[in-house]
């Protein structure tokens, strides 16, 4: 009787709702693709300055971690 007073079938309704619901999860997935390679990107580009200026994180590391049991 709803559906009569209103003009909405259910059935189409639903049908709508999942594929919008399809829609968002596609966006989302995108987005994260996208902020992905930008990310990885900028990470690979500042490893690139870094190593170009000589700051060597990990090296650095295991240096202190030589230097705590004094092997170094």
């Amino acid at each position: 009787m709803l559906d009569r007073l209103l003009g909405v079938d259910e059935q189409s309704l639903a049908y709508d709702l999942s594929r919008a619901h399809s829609a968002d999860v596609f966006f989302i997935k995108i987005r994260a693709l996208l902020w992905g390679v930008i990310a990885t990107t900028i990470f690979f580009m500042m490893g690139n300055i870094m190593g170009a200026n000589g700051i060597d994180f990990l090296g650095m590391f295991v240096n202190r971690v030589k230097g705590l049991f004094g092997w170094g």
